[in-house]
């Protein structure tokens, strides 16, 4: 199967400058906050809980990794989540990666993946996100090696997660699976100054919209990531995951 990238064009251009203006923006308020010692406040009204249903145009919910889950049940409770990804067999060559994605988890789950016996042919995903960047270069290998992947009923991809879930050159996701995606997080995990901290993210926005296109995902589906906060997330619906090419086969 082909894995060549899928071009786009106008949508792509349009986004970065809107990302590029959107991110100015920001670092102005940033640098404002740093001077004055300020945190920013949350724009426009609340969202509801994670735990309440989702509908069309009523999107975002509130979420806290340590705490919040989607309102569907899982048909296998994994308890608490541990903070760096696990794999572990499932069944045959079927292996079910989850928990947080933590710094160094690309290269450990990458030599994890190689030696696996038999090796892996899909992975079943379940995590609330963390690592951008070990998210990427992760994802990158899961392709590489011809890796599916898949989510089941009741179980959940946010923040970062996605990226991982884009990477399969077949990807299942159960029409009550949960997928999400947010701003990610910046500024209180790094030691740089806000303008530093706004180069930062403008460039890990260029990178993340070249995986997505890379994997044959739509970047048009980073609008709704930048357009929620952190502390909230944006459930796709499956008609947006077809939309945005995450149930079609790899290009």
């Amino acid at each position: 199967m082909s894995t060549q990238p899928v071009r786009t064009r106008g949508p792509v251009a349009r986004i970065l400058m809107g990302v590029l203006v959107f991110q100015l923006g920001i670092g102005g308020l940033l640098i404002l906050g740093d001077m004055q010692g300020l945190r920013l406040p949350t724009l426009g009204p609340s969202a509801p809980r994670l735990t309440e249903p989702v509908r069309p145009g009523d999107q975002r919910r509130t979420f806290r990794p340590d705490r919040d889950r989607p309102v569907v049940q899982p048909a296998r409770n994994p308890g608490e989540l541990p903070d760096r990804l696990v794999l572990a067999q499932s069944d045959g060559a079927t292996y079910r990666l989850e928990g947080g994605i933590s710094a160094g988890d690309a290269d450990r789950l990458s030599d994890m993946l190689t030696q696996a016996e038999p090796a892996p042919d899909t992975l079943i995903l379940q995590s609330p996100g963390g690592s951008v960047q070990d998210a990427l270069a992760l994802g990158r290998f899961i392709r590489s090696q011809g890796i599916s992947t898949r989510m089941l009923s009741g179980e959940f991809c946010y923040s970062a997660c996605p990226y991982l879930l884009a990477a399969g050159v077949e990807r299942d996701i159960d029409p009550d699976a949960s997928v999400g995606v947010h701003q990610h997080y910046f500024g209180e995990n790094t030691f740089l100054p806000a303008a530093f901290a706004v180069e930062d993210i403008q460039r890990g926005q260029g990178e993340v919209m070249t995986y997505l296109n890379d994997m044959g995902i739509d970047p048009l589906v980073m609008q709704h990531a930048l357009s929620t906060p952190p502390d909230q997330i944006y459930v796709l619906l499956p008609e947006e995951l077809d939309t945005y090419g995450f149930t079609q086969p790899a290009q």
